[in-house]
């Protein structure tokens, strides 16, 4: 999760109108408002707001730009909208703007849910500047606070456990604490020091002299995991592919280097598996590849969070005989949506991955890239899903309905099953909405079929009928005859 403050803007608060045009246009929604007077509420417009900002910030006159503007995103879906609003009045209490006016709308155009948050600068009751010296670090230090206050999420707890794992090489150090949210740069007043930082915030500092290596050994844990691997690869797809991140590069911006002196709008790439996912979920061993630019990986390491332990993969097993690598890749944006789909066995994934491929062709999904997940849904959601799909049902037949979240798919074995977008979920009709009520629809289906097949049949026997009819007229009159040459004959007799 990240905090952006934007820059500071002058006193027509145009973040107030911003952030209207996107409720306008369906890519934003108003989560709350707080500490304004009871006549401006949701149902208020936004000249009422914007005014009531500037009447407050306007008797200041020596700070010409009141407006105070955050950002906070959280990667892809993985806070809900109810949550970052909950955090954004946290973070606004400890940023010392919790007694002031300010808006939270959440925004659905980007990939990353994310909220807007609008204030003024100016304190409401003394009319003085809020204090606002370091304010981008200061930013950074209310998120981690707020985080560890509703989420108990500890980042110093969090650093001490990680540098206590063994480790043998200042390489495992860094790739065990980049893949857990920790960035390390060197010190700029130590050349043998790095610092330790989340979220742009600094942790720690370490002196690399003084890290205590682990000594090559050999362990039990090791066999374990070599038996472990052997097993699970022949149970899952150990297909390799690639996963590529476009977002910076598609980005209207031009390019330019973050601090860490990288370039940001470089494509990043990573490399995945099934296997990998399963190993990470069951045994808690994370697997990451090692590679140069957009080449294959040339090795991996292997993180084992059991023994808090970073070995080189190829001490346990070689890289060659656990994956196979494929040329296959997907976007960063579509595999993160995909890992989210409840998708319990093979029948189902070749189900959606038939779906997916022919709604999105130019994604050129393989089945490699979708992840058998059994992950059990809470009660709450497991309903709505059997809503959804019963309300799907029984509106199949209204040409008129426009329901894009549900499709109803029928399986090589004869199984029907319904995707639903909203959920994620590929499930079986027939054990999500029972047996009972599965076999009604089917046999009301099977009607419809018979009763319309009856009625093509009792047209056909009409036209027949029909058919015969003119044929005997035919017949008895002799050559059938175009009426309008009898009618030309019989005005012929008369002239003569």
């Amino acid at each position: 999760m990240i905090v952006k403050i934007m820059p500071a803007a002058g006193s027509s608060f145009p973040g107030v109108n911003y952030n209207d045009k996107k409720i306008t246009n369906g890519k934003g929604e108003l989560m709350s408002m707080k500490n304004f007077p009871s006549f401006i509420n949701e149902s208020s417009g936004k000249e009422q707001v914007r005014d009531y900002l500037r009447a407050i910030s306007i008797g200041n006159k020596k700070i010409i730009k009141p407006q105070f503007h955050a950002m906070i995103s959280t990667k892809f879906q993985e806070h809900s909208k109810e949550q970052l609003a909950e955090i954004a009045e946290n973070f606004m209490s400890e940023m010392g703007y919790g007694k002031q006016p300010f808006t939270v709308v959440f925004h659905n155009d980007t990939d990353n849910n994310h909220v807007h948050i609008v204030s003024t600068r100016v304190d409401k009751t003394t009319g003085k500047k809020i204090h606002d010296s370091f304010e981008k670090l200061k930013s950074q230090e209310a998120l981690s606070r707020t985080l560890e206050q509703l989420y108990h999420l500890k980042p110093d707890e969090e650093l001490d456990k990680l540098l206590n794992y063994k480790v043998r090489t200042f390489k495992q150090l860094e790739t065990l604490l980049e893949r857990n949210g920790f960035k390390m740069i060197k010190n700029k007043l130590d050349e043998n020091a790095f610092d330790i930082l989340k979220n742009g915030v600094t942790h720690r500092t370490i002196n690399i002299e003084r890290i205590n290596f682990a000594k090559n050994q050999n362990d039990s844990r090791k066999n374990q995991i070599k038996a472990i691997l052997i097993k699970y690869k022949d149970l899952h797809s150990n297909k390799v592919f690639r996963v590529e991140d476009k977002r910076k590069q598609e980005s209207v911006f031009p390019a330019t280097k973050n601090k860490f002196g990288e370039n940001e709008l470089k494509i990043r790439l990573e490399f995945e598996s099934e296997l990998q996912q399963k190993l990470r979920q069951l045994f808690g061993i994370d697997i990451v590849f090692h590679h140069k630019d957009n080449d294959q990986p040339f090795g991996y390491s292997l993180i084992d969070h059991k023994s808090h332990r970073v070995y080189k993969g190829s001490e346990v097993l070689k890289m060659s005989e656990l994956f196979g690598f494929t040329k296959e890749k997907v976007d960063k944006r579509l595999f993160e949506h995909l890992k989210d789909f409840t998708i319990p066995d093979r029948e189902s994934k070749l189900i959606l991955l038939g779906f997916l491929n022919k709604n999105n062709p130019e994604a050129n999904l393989q089945e490699c890239m979708l992840f058998e997940n059994r992950a059990k849904k809470d009660l709450e959601t497991y309903r709505g899903i059997q809503s959804e799909v019963r309300n799907h049902l029984k509106n199949k037949a209204d040409k008129n309905s426009d329901d894009d979240n549900v499709s109803i798919i029928r399986g090589g074995s004869g199984k029907t099953y319904a995707i639903s977008i909203k959920y994620r979920f590929v499930v079986e009709v027939q054990s999500l909405i029972g047996e009972k009520e599965y076999q009604r629809i089917l046999n009301s289906e099977i009607g419809n079929s018979e009763k319309s097949q009856h009625e093509k049949h009792s047209r056909s026997e009409v036209m027949k009928a029909v058919d015969e009819m003119l044929f005997e007229v035919m017949k008895t009159s002799g050559t059938p005859k175009d009426p309008g040459e009898n009618e030309l004959k019989r005005k012929r007799r008369k002239r003569k």
